[in-house]
């Protein structure tokens, strides 16, 4: 069974990204991969921005629980979501593939 997290209401889909972003972070600090990590989003942020911009746009999603606060044209929730995503993408890879430092 799915927890009912509508509870937080228009902050929903910035609690998850909270609660994400916190587990990305754990996992870049174990890992020592949070440099690696910044160097990903740097480099993703902007075409996940111009793709984010685009398909909210034209419709191709909506977001309802969400904070109705906006940044450059998207909810701030999108912008932190491409910073998670790409984070936990990294940490999972770190998590998966140690370096041998040796």
């Amino acid at each position: 069974m799915v927890p009912d997290i509508d509870v937080f209401g228009r902050y929903t889909y910035l609690v998850t990204e909270v609660v994400f972003g916190a587990f990305a972070y754990a996992l870049l600090s174990a890992t020592g991969a949070l440099g690696r990590a910044a160097k990903t989003v740097v480099a993703l942020y902007p075409l996940a921005y111009v793709w984010d911009r685009y398909t909210l746009d034209v419709g191709v999603f909506q977001i309802n629980l969400r904070t109705g606060r906006e940044f450059l044209g998207i909810p701030i929730e999108e912008h932190l979501f491409m910073v998670v995503v790409p984070s936990l993408v990294v940490g999972f890879y770190e998590v998966v593939n140690p370096r041998d430092d040796t």
